[in-house]
């Protein structure tokens, strides 16, 4: 009997909140469909939200997303840099991913949310190695360095009907604040 691989998600959370809030028609993610649909489509049963620097003014958001099954995972910064740096999650993203896959040698495929460029080469040696399972595009311009990629690798979360299914409605968004 053959074992079904399991996948794992890396998130780019700063990529995905911009790429959805900037664009055109902006608009907001629902975390706990958002989960739903990575474990339904995909089949992921581990997802890593990268997101930054610590804020401690955030906690009841950072519980709210373990809560709907996302581990968090904080950049480091030195404490002087703090408000001054963005929390750039791309080496962070790359690390932990080869880590799974390859260090721990994990029978896992990756599925990245980003548009990001700076993941290229890591997508291009998931792919080569079959550990890759998709790349989930938040925008539209922020796509295009991945032109090249066979279209079973890519998704797009930003299509009219990819919002119906992960839109966070109005009346959900005024009880979050």
């Amino acid at each position: 009997m053959a074992t079904k691989i399991s996948a794992y998600a890396f998130i780019d959370a700063q990529n995905m909140t911009k790429g959805t809030t900037l664009d055109k028609k902006p608009w907001k993610v629902d975390l706990r469909e958002f989960r739903k649909y990575l474990k339904d489509k995909y089949g992921v049963n581990k997802a890593f939200y990268f997101i930054g620097v610590y804020d401690k003014k955030l906690v009841d958001l950072y519980e709210f997303i373990e809560k709907v099954g996302y581990e968090v995972v904080y950049r480091e910064h030195d404490i002087k840099a703090r408000g001054k740096k963005k929390g750039n999650v791309d080496t962070d993203i790359v690390f932990s991913a080869m880590n799974e896959v390859f260090v721990k040698n994990k029978p896992v495929k990756v599925v990245l949310v980003s548009g990001d460029g700076d993941y290229k080469k890591m997508v291009e040696l998931l792919i080569k190695k079959n550990k890759f399972r998709k790349i989930l595009f938040p925008n539209r311009q922020w796509s295009s360095l991945y032109k090249s990629l066979d279209d079973r690798y890519f998704a797009k979360i930003y299509t009219p009907d990819m919002r119906k299914i992960l839109q966070l409605e109005e009346t959900q968004q005024r009880h979050k604040k």
